[in-house]
Parts: structure tokens; sequence; C-alpha cells
């Protein structure tokens, strides 16, 4: 058996399982409608709840001619890495202006937080050191912890009194960082951060998290979950995205103390060896911030619109993953009909993506609903409408 026969077999198996994860060309921009494309290759206007695009700025006027006025004035790529000549004026400025936002000492930017997270442990952390970490922790966490030779420690999602365990069983190292998400992407689940500063402190452990679904507009300013659940300063490190409230482009960084950021400067691999990223996306990004930091409408109409959501669905009768945050995951289960709920949902002009294994675990398959500050409220009652119909259609609601 050759190497292509042994693919040919997982893609069969994927198939069998109700597992594949097709792609649905988009020939619109980013936002609450988009212009999707039907399998006889025609299109069709569908409404958009399967974006990470929380505030509405994918397609934002102000943020495409920063983004215009960059490519202008710095060009449209470096053609290098940072260390070498791919350093700009705006990727200095983005890192202050990040590491400002988010009060922090210091901030580096990776061309995505799947690479600031791949390249954060290793040049950090030696075997005398440990990390714990949530089981639930996004694939680029436990692909980065991977790389590294420190003892690796896991609790059950927020789980506090199994974190405290794993404290006190790691005494011995000479280092702990405790590394969890801000937000679970798969269930909109918050971290309990509140007690796991405490553990730290009590302990003498760091904290690092993962703040990509919660950065522009979780908080009163947008600054993520350690403003939004008051303990500023208790956390350590925050990675994080330029790709999804904050434009929806592509970058990531991380922030932190300044002798932690120098020593990624100097030894993270995917920033000593992957391009810049572009000028205008730099640009972009810098205006996101400044337009997330004023963004209190949106913010509320954001958490409004998932309120809405949430109650519609629960009164039609569905499962939905318990939360407060604009991620809601209406449980099916089985992996094909969760499927061909989706599917049925798109053909009623509702584009929404089924998860199953292995984004999730086997047997809890399900279709993320994604809320964004720019669904009118009769797009939401038209995607509860559809789901209602879909749902009764396939036994999941009577």
């Amino acid at each position: 058996m050759t190497l292509v026969d042994t693919a040919n077999s997982i893609l069969d198996d994927i198939k069998l399982a109700g597992t594949w994860k097709g792609e649905r060309p988009i020939s619109s921009s980013q936002s609450n409608m988009v212009r999707a494309t039907l399998e006889n290759g025609q299109s069709r206007e569908v409404v958009n709840f399967c974006a990470n695009n929380y505030l509405g700025l994918a397609n934002n006027r102000e943020l495409i001619e920063a983004a215009k006025f960059a490519l202008d004035s710095h060009g449209f790529g470096m053609a290098s890495v940072r260390f070498i000549c791919g350093t700009q004026d705006l990727h200095k400025d983005l890192e202050r202006r990040t590491a400002q936002f988010l009060g922090m000492e210091d901030c580096i930017v990776f061309p995505s937080c799947f690479d600031a997270n791949g390249g954060i442990f290793e040049p950090l952390l030696t075997a005398d050191d440990a990390i714990i970490s949530d089981s639930l922790n996004h694939a680029s966490i436990i692909d980065g912890v991977r790389l590294c030779k420190a003892e690796r420690h896991r609790y059950a999602n927020n789980d506090m009194a199994e974190l405290e365990e794993k404290l006190i069983a790691t005494q011995h190292c000479n280092n702990r960082l405790i590394v969890t998400d801000g937000v679970f992407s798969m269930d909109g689940i918050i971290a309990d951060l509140p007690t796991i500063c405490s553990l730290a402190e009590s302990y003498d452990a760091m904290i690092m998290v993962d703040d990509c679904h919660a950065t522009g507009f979780l908080g009163s300013r947008g600054a993520g979950t350690p403003e939004f659940l008051g303990v500023e300063g208790r956390v350590h490190i925050l990675t994080g995205t330029y790709g999804k409230a904050l434009g929806g482009a592509s970058g990531g960084y991380v922030a932190g103390p300044e002798a932690i950021i120098e020593v990624l400067r100097q030894r993270a691999r995917p920033y000593l060896f992957s391009n810049a990223v572009a000028p205008s996306i730099c640009a972009a990004a810098i205006k996101a911030i400044e337009i997330a930091e004023g963004a209190n409408e949106a913010r509320e109409t954001l958490e409004a619109n998932a309120t809405r959501f949430r109650k519609g669905m629960e009164k039609a009768g569905f499962r939905l993953v318990d939360g407060n945050h604009p991620i809601i995951p209406v449980m099916i289960g089985d992996a094909d009909l969760a499927g061909k709920v989706a599917e049925g949902l798109f053909h009623k002009g509702i584009y929404v993506v089924a998860f199953s294994y292995p984004v999730v675990p086997e047997g809890k398959a399900r279709i993320r609903i994604q809320m964004s500050a720019i669904h009118t409220f009769e797009q939401i009652d038209a995607c509860i409408a559809a789901f209602t119909e879909v749902g009764r259609e396939s036994g999941l609601v009577s």
C-alpha cells in the first residue's frame, strides 16, 4: 500500500463517519449577509451566522481605507522575516498599541495566533518546569505544549479543584504556567479567571490566557476576559488574534512582561522563520483597536442579539450550551445529522456549519452559531424559524 492509498482510505473513513468538512466559496465580503456557492456552481445570498466577526469589522470602511493607505505608503508585503528586513514602523506601532490596549508591558506580533501559541512554550520552559493546561484548550496550545520539554499536566475544563491538585503536585518544579483559553471556542464557556488568579497567587504560578474569542468585545473597553472578569493585572501573558473581532484578517500576538516578549523575539521559531505580517493588515489592525475601544453600542447590540437568539431557541426546544457569550452551540449529537441540519438551513437562507470529530469529541456534534453586532433582530428571528422547521423535520424538536 502506498501513501496515496493510505490517504484515500482515510478519506473514505471520514466520509463514512459523516465528519467530512467541505469548503463553500464566498464571492462577497464577509458580513451578516454573504453570497455563497451552491452545489451546482450557482450562488445565493444567505444570512451568515458562522463568522468570528463579532463587531462587524471585517468589511468596515475605515479599516479598508487604512489598509489601502498602507498599501500605497508601505507596499504589499515584506519579503522577509522580522529580524532581517521585515520590520516596519507599522509593526512596531501595532505592537505598542496592542500592549497599551491590553494593559501589558510589551507585545510581539506573529503571523497568526496559532503561531503565537505554537512558539511561546519551547523558548521559555525547560524540563524543570511544568505546564498545567485546561483540557479544552485550543489545538494551537496543545501543539505548542508538545514542542517543549516541560512536564505536562491537564485539568478538566474549568475544574478549579483539579487545577489546585495539579498545582500541589507540581510544587517541585521551578516554574509553573497555568494555560487556559479565555473563552472556549467550541462551547462559548468563559474561563473562571478569578479563581485561577487566586490559585496562581497562592501557589506561586503564572497564568497565560488565549483570548482570541474575547479581545475586542468582552469588557467595558473590549480588552477581553481579564477586563470582563475584573482580574486585569493578575494575568501575566495574553495571546490573541487580529483575525476575529479586530477586523477578521490575520495576525496574532503575545502580550506580557517585556523580558518574556524579548526572549520570544530571540528564540520563538514561528516568529524567526515566518514572513512579517503584511503592512496593510498592521495598519487596519491599529484602526480596529481604536474602533473597538469605543464600540460600546456595538457591544451592547452583540449582547442583545445573543440573548434574543438563546431565548428563542430554548423556547423552540433546542438544547444549547449554557452561557452568555455570542458563541452559541446548538447541540445535535450525531455528526451525520448535524451536517444534514446545516445543509437544510443553508437551503432556507441561513449559513451555519456543523462541527464534529475531531474538532469536538465524538458524539457531541453541534452547530455553532456566532452572533455579530451587525445582525438584525429580523435575521435572528429568521434563523430561529428556520432552525425550528429543520429541527422538526429531523426530529430534534417537536
